[in-house]
């Protein structure tokens, strides 16, 4: 069921916002050089690997790490890309991981493939036999600036309570998050 809900949402979220999509293209390709989207290696259900795209943010050459591991992660932002993170612009080419079932909308997000001790910690508490998500219980109760156990309590959390309702709750204080910018750091 969940997979059925993930498809409608993600053709119907892509037919809407295609537009947008387009012109947040064209805009990341006009103000920095290099390729629109980011393919960033990310750990998925079973902890198997799988390429997640993004709008890029950031400059070419940076670090493949997360963002709060960078001395200064403001000086690798692209001219708009504090706006596209802030606004959660950069997210929507994940629609397209939602389509071919990596991800759902819901769902622990994604690690990177290098943050071993997110992995380790998520494999102990049973949370990497989840898909995912373009949002979750932890982005909704402090995103960022959530420490990384405390990441995996929610994730765990998630887990023991997940259903259709609580992933509908998810999506409408996700989406009240995302119009207050609620929880972003860079």
């Amino acid at each position: 069921m969940k997979r059925f809900v993930d498809l409608l949402l993600a053709l119907g979220a892509t037919l809407v916002l295609l537009l947008p999509i387009l012109l947040v293209a064209l805009a990341v390709k006009l103000t920095s050089p290099g390729p629109v989207l980011y393919w960033s290696d990310r750990v998925g259900r079973h902890n198997r690997i799988f390429r997640m795209p993004k709008f890029r943010s950031m400059r070419t050459g940076t670090p493949a790490v997360a963002t709060h591991l960078l001395d200064n992660p403001g000086a690798y932002l692209t001219p708009i890309g504090s706006f596209l993170r802030r606004s959660s612009l950069d997210e929507l080419p994940q629609l397209w991981s939602i389509l071919v079932g990596d991800m759902s909308f819901v769902g622990p997000r994604p690690a990177l493939f290098n943050q071993d001790d997110l992995i380790a910690l998520r494999t102990a508490q049973g949370v990497h036999e989840l898909v995912p998500g373009l949002t979750g219980w932890a982005q909704i109760n402090g995103r960022d600036e959530l420490p990384i156990p405390e990441k995996v309590r929610l994730d765990a959390e998630y887990l023991r309570r997940r259903s259709l309702g609580f992933d509908l709750r998810i999506l409408w204080l996700t989406f009240i998050k995302v119009l207050r910018r609620d929880g972003v750091s860079h």
